[in-house]
């Protein structure tokens, strides 16, 4: 009998034991890790990169859109390629209304299909999302992480789920908060993500508010610098639908920390943006950014936090599937 306690006492240490060392392994919780293709496809990433790089050197316009496809699709049903999905019938994510200026979307398929010829069938389309958006920043000069990768495809979308979903450019930062919580996200991520404003464009239609009837008097929103607002009036009409306006003028292009400067300065392109300056911790970040005298951790922050982005609602192990076409479901 002794005997027997003690055999069942080894039993369950040795349960306790291997699930403690579990926790420490370097696969999170999802069954994602860093290098998850070594062995199966040890190329992946440097195929990628290939193609982003020469896309890029053509294009460096496309980094921006590139950035913000993994960030749409990680906040719709979680970073599982369904913004990459399309239906006959149009009633996809990819004709939702937030998502008709992305572009770069043979990116993704010229990626996946150089993928395919060297080792068919085993990297998904998610993946390709998330080390693309990487690949796009570093192309840019801007910050460097590792991927964790694993992801597995899935294979619904729908076109109101992206409405519901994306930070609106008019939300104030109660909304905002409410809506990176809901992800898993904190403050200080939603603050740093933000940051991926210093590159790429917005819209006369996104901005329109601001500067016409803000509050029903035919005024401009007073958290907008009024020579800034007057400058962008000149741009946009009341019923210009098409301008397209940079997000960082002057440093659209670069990826850098002076997106940070310009909200300080109360010209922030968004309403989303100027609502940062709501919030103490929000704030205090921003100013830290700015005044940060030649040292910023914000390059090492935005790795982190798409880090933690790319966890949102994936599907790993055998959930989902691995598409062959990124533009459809096998």
């Amino acid at each position: 009998m002794a005997a027997l306690r003690m055999t069942i006492s080894c039993v369950m240490f040795l349960q306790l034991l291997s699930c403690l060392l579990s926790s420490f392994a370097p696969t999170n919780v999802q069954g994602l890790k860093v290098g998850f293709y070594d062995k199966a496809c040890p190329k992946a990433e440097l195929i990628v990169k290939k193609v982003v790089f020469e896309a890029m050197k053509k294009d460096p316009t496309l980094g921006a859109p590139l950035l913000r496809m993994f960030f749409h699709d990680c906040f719709v049903r979680g970073c599982e390629g369904s913004v990459l999905l399309e239906l006959k019938n149009k009633q996809d994510e990819k004709n939702s209304i937030p998502n008709l200026t992305l572009r770069g979307f043979e990116i993704i398929d010229n990626a996946k299909a150089a993928l395919e010829k060297e080792c068919p069938g085993i990297v998904s389309c998610s993946d390709v999302l998330a080390i693309v958006a990487r690949d796009a920043m570093v192309a840019l000069n801007g910050p460097s992480w590792e991927v964790e990768t694993g992801r597995r495809d899935g294979i619904v979308t729908n076109i109101s789920e992206a409405l519901l979903n994306l930070p609106s450019p008019f939300a104030n930062i109660s909304s905002l908060i409410t809506q990176f919580q809901s992800k898993g996200l904190d403050k200080k991520d939603l603050v740093v993500l933000s940051g991926g404003h210093t590159i790429g464009n917005g819209h006369c239609p996104q901005i329109t508010n601001r500067l016409y009837n803000f509050t029903g008097k035919g005024d401009s929103d007073p958290n907008l610098d009024t020579k800034y607002a007057a400058a962008l009036r000149k741009k946009c009409k009341p019923t210009d639908t098409t301008t397209a306006l940079e997000m960082d003028p002057g440093s659209f292009k670069t990826f850098d920390g002076s997106y940070f400067k310009l909200v300080s300065q109360r010209r922030g392109l968004f309403q989303s943006d100027a609502a940062l300056l709501d919030n103490q911790e929000t704030k205090s970040y921003l100013l830290k950014q700015m005044n940060s005298d030649g040292y910023s951790t914000f390059f090492e922050d935005f790795g982190v936090s798409m880090v933690k982005m790319g966890r949102i609602g994936v599907l790993t192990g055998e959930v989902g599937q691995v598409r062959k076409k990124c533009r459809m479901v096998n």
